[in-house]
């Protein structure tokens, strides 16, 4: 083949997103969409899978949009109205997206975007702000069978896990789940604010996001959402308090709508680079993060199951 033909060939190819990692390298821009505020657990999820895609030599240059509000609607909306037929775009998303679009409806849809890969898997963490009156969850469900508007839970934004997690909650202990008093916030630094400030009585998010102001005693960890202890953290489940409930939390990446089979190929394949690097294995360990891997048709029926499951915890508890 002549030189020009060759050349003509691999342009072709890079326009269909069929070449190889190691030819695409050099040229692979990813813009990444972050449907929330900076300092969540999304924000950290994809700032660390954008440094192991460089670090791997997966691509070549990642830049990040935060774009918070609504469970990530709002970055949704812009994602799929900005972003058609980008072979390189990709966006965060998980869990709270898909609970955020059960209870808000949005006018955009998740499936017109294209499906890449579940990363990792976390569990919530409930916590007192230091200077709380209350010390325990018991105390927590105490005051909720009192008086369950004077119980402000504080997380993400409605429809994410710890909201779940708090309906769930008030049905176990006998209280009226519509009745739970939630305060939503755009992202895991407002969040955090409000908690650290005393302005929510009970605050929720996945473990990583509290850990240093657990561990600096300005937050007092009461629970766990998972069916047994998390390794390494002393903090007791739900369920050996009593109260029935087990809930996770996971985060993973979609392409941009309208892109091709090949290119959705090359960019998974990007990703599945990504995740064998160092830099990924050490963010998975220093955000306690769980290894939840999943893509192609698996991912797909995933996502399909769990809109289902979610909705109907979410009929059941009351939030719709």
């Amino acid at each position: 083949m002549r030189r020009d033909e060759f050349l003509k060939t691999m342009a072709a190819l890079a326009a269909a997103g069929a070449l190889p990692i190691s030819a695409r390298a050099a040229g692979t821009n990813i813009k990444m969409m972050i449907p929330a505020n900076p300092g969540g657990g999304w924000d950290t999820t994809g700032r660390a899978l954008g440094k192991a895609l460089t670090e791997s030599k997966a691509a070549d240059s990642v830049t990040y949009e935060n774009k918070g509000g609504a469970a990530g609607a709002l970055g949704l909306a812009q994602f799929v109205n900005g972003s058609k037929g980008d072979p390189n775009a990709m966006m965060v998303m998980g869990a709270v997206m898909l609970g955020g679009i059960i209870t808000g409806k949005p006018p955009v849809d998740l499936s017109t975007c294209t499906p890449i890969a579940r990363l990792t898997s976390e569990y919530n963490v409930f916590v007192l702000p230091a200077n709380s009156p209350l010390k325990t969850m018991a105390d927590v469900i105490a005051q909720l069978k009192k008086d369950p508007g004077s119980v402000k839970w504080g997380g993400g934004s409605r429809g994410s896990t710890e909201h779940i997690a708090a309906a769930m909650i008030a049905q176990k202990v006998g209280v009226d789940p519509s009745k739970i008093n939630y305060v939503a916030f755009r992202g895991g630094g407002e969040a955090t604010a409000a908690i650290l400030g005393g302005n929510v009585t009970v605050g929720g998010s996945g473990y990583s996001e509290f850990s240093e102001y657990i561990a600096t005693g300005k937050m007092k960890a009461i629970a766990v959402t998972s069916g047994k202890r998390l390794d390494g953290v002393a903090v007791p489940t739900l369920k050996e308090q009593g109260i029935d409930v087990e809930i996770g939390n996971w985060r993973g990446v979609y392409g941009a709508p309208g892109i091709t089979a090949a290119q959705r190929k090359a960019l998974t394949d990007l990703v599945l680079a990504a995740v064998k690097d160092k830099s990924w294995t050490e963010a998975l360990a220093k955000n306690s993060w769980t290894p939840a891997l999943l893509s192609g048709a698996a991912f797909d029926k995933f996502v399909d199951d769990d809109f289902a499951s979610l909705r109907a915890t979410m009929v059941k508890s009351g939030m719709v």
